[in-house]
């Protein structure tokens, strides 16, 4: 059919590194957690300068816990800049120099919802809002999981100390997320995910060492 976009093999379709000409950087706000850089870089050897601001991020983890029983772990916390309480997964920032991925994924499950799993793979790698930070996230499967015991469980303060738990089934979790009932987007992203990954068993996820190139350090 005349001007029908020709279909692209599956395989081929896959976000890429594209590096520009930089001319300057410079940080224009120093937070507490992330900065604000100001970067002015060319398209083309050609073309126009543009600048663009962004949040420059170190990168986060998020963990879907899934119990025997195919449930999954929901936390209901605060959210400030949007003023609502969100369900969420165990989520955390990659703030910790050297720290392995799915270590830190780990200490998030810990810290969050006072569990550990056997079973980590990865259920998708996203960037939360590519237009404005450079955050990058990982979301797994966390499975086979037991308690921490009570002693050695984190003290969580804070919105963190309001924390809700709340175990639902992956098909209510999936219905929750069609009807607009979720929003937070590793919540959203991984119980997607991990929705059309069980029609395969979960056989086919990546491992939790699983490469990922996406994340600015390992660029």
């Amino acid at each position: 059919m005349p001007g029908t976009p020709e279909t692209t093999p599956a395989k081929q379709v896959s976000d890429a590194p594209s590096p520009r000409r930089l001319l300057s950087t410079e940080k224009v706000y120093q937070g507490r957690i992330w900065d604000v850089v100001s970067d002015t870089f060319q398209l083309s050897e050609s073309g126009d300068a543009l600048t663009r601001d962004y949040i420059d991020h170190p990168g986060a983890v998020a963990v879907l816990p899934m119990n025997a029983e195919g449930q999954i772990l929901l936390l209901k916390q605060y959210r400030h800049p949007v003023g609502m309480d969100l369900w969420e997964v165990p989520a955390g920032l990659l703030d910790v120099e050297g720290e392995d991925f799915v270590v830190g994924a780990a200490r998030e499950l810990a810290e969050e919802a006072d569990l550990a799993a056997g079973t980590w793979n990865v259920l998708a790698d996203v960037f939360n809002s590519p237009g404005s930070s450079s955050e990058a996230i990982r979301i797994y499967l966390a499975r086979d999981l037991t308690g921490i015991p009570h002693l050695e469980r984190h003290e969580r303060t804070d919105e963190e100390a309001e924390i809700e738990f709340h175990w639902i089934s992956l098909d209510d979790a999936v219905d929750s997320v069609l009807a607009g009932r979720l929003h937070n987007p590793s919540a959203v992203v991984g119980i997607l995910a991990a929705a059309a990954a069980r029609a395969g068993n979960y056989q086919e996820l990546r491992p939790a060492d699983a490469p990922w190139p996406a994340h600015p350090s390992q660029r």
